[in-house]
C-alpha cells in the first residue's frame, strides 16, 4: 500500500485528557500522512475513542496540540470541523433512523452546502444548481457503497451491516479528506468484515482519502492498514507497521495479560 512521503496531514503531539484525577489519554502522539490507513489498537478503556472525540472536537483536551493540513485544530469552532475536511463514522450509529437512506446520505453533504435562508425560501437558481450536484453526488455515493436498491428505504427498515454503510456514505457525502471510522467492523459477521476491508481500500484510492481507524478485529486491521497505534491506558505502547505492532511484546501483554 503506498504511503504519502508529504508532510503529516494529521499531528498530534503530547494529547493529554481526562475527568478530574483520572487519566483517559496521557501526552500521545500520533501522526498520520496523507493517503494512509491508520489503526487505533488498544484494549478497552485504552482511551483510543476518546482520542477521536478530541479530533472530532466533541471534546476539548487539557493539554497538547493537533495540527490538521498544517491548521491548529484545537482552534477551530466544532460545527466548522466537517467543512474543515473531517468525516466521521460512530460506533453506536447515529443516523436518522426514520428517514430514508438517500436523505440521510443528503444530510452529511449539508456542510458543502452555501446557500443561505432567504436563497432557500426564493428558489434562487443557484440553489437549484446546488440541489442537482448534491443529489449527483448522493446516487454516485450510494452505487459506490452498493446502496442504490434501498436508497427509499428507512433507515429503521434496513440490516445492521447495510446501515454501517450508509452511515459510512453520510461520512463521506461531506467530501472529507480526512475520515475517522470508530469501530467499522463492529457487529459484522465474517463475510462482511471481508466486503468492508476491500470496500475501505477502494473508497481510500477513489476518493483519495486518508483514513483513521479504531477497531478490534485484528485480521481486519492486519489486512487494511498501513500503519498501528498500539494504545494501553492512555499511553502510546507501539506505533509501526502492523507486523511489527502485532509482534509488540507490550500489545501482547496489553491484550493477554502478564503471562503471555
Amino acid at each position: 500500500m503506498p504511503i504519502s512521503a508529504a508532510d503529516p496531514l494529521l499531528d498530534v503531539t503530547g494529547l493529554s485528557t481526562g475527568y478530574g484525577k483520572i487519566r483517559v489519554l496521557t501526552g500521545v502522539d500520533l501522526t498520520v500522512r496523507a493517503g494512509e490507513v491508520v489503526a487505533l489498537l488498544g484494549p478497552n478503556g485504552a482511551g483510543k475513542t476518546t482520542l477521536f472525540n478530541c479530533l472530532s472536537r466533541l471534546y476539548t483536551p487539557d493539554s497538547g496540540e493537533i495540527t490538521f493540513s498544517g491548521m491548529p485544530l484545537l482552534a477551530v469552532p466544532r460545527h466548522r470541523v466537517a467543512a474543515l475536511g473531517i468525516g466521521r463514522t460512530f460506533q453506536n450509529l447515529a443516523l436518522f433512523r426514520t428517514m430514508s437512506v438517500r436523505r440521510n446520505i443528503l444530510v452529511g453533504a449539508h456542510c458543502r452546502t452555501h446557500s443561505g435562508f432567504l436563497s432557500d425560501a426564493l428558489r434562487l437558481p443557484r440553489v437549484q444548481a446546488e440541489e442537482r450536484d448534491l443529489a449527483r453526488r448522493t446516487e454516485a455515493l450510494m452505487v459506490m457503497l452498493g446502496l442504490e436498491s434501498v436508497a427509499a428505504l428507512r433507515v429503521d427498515e434496513l440490516p445492521f451491516g447495510t446501515r454501517k454503510r450508509v452511515e459510512l456514505a453520510r461520512a463521506l457525502a461531506s467530501e472529507p479528506r480526512l475520515l475517522l471510522l470508530d469501530e467499522p467492523a463492529g457487529g459484522l459477521n465474517h463475510e462482511e468484515v471481508e466486503q468492508l476491508r476491500l470496500l475501505i481500500l477502494t473508497i481510500r484510492e477513489r476518493l483519495s482519502l486518508t483514513i483513521l481507524l479504531v477497531e478490534h478485529h485484528m485480521n481486519f486491521v492486519m489486512g487494511v492498514s498501513d500503519k498501528v497505534v498500539a494504545l494501553d491506558f492512555g499511553r502510546k505502547i507501539a506505533d509501526g507497521t502492523p507486523k511489527d505492532v502485532q509482534g509488540n511484546a507490550d500489545v501482547i501483554r496489553a491484550y493477554l495479560g502478564a503471562a503471555a
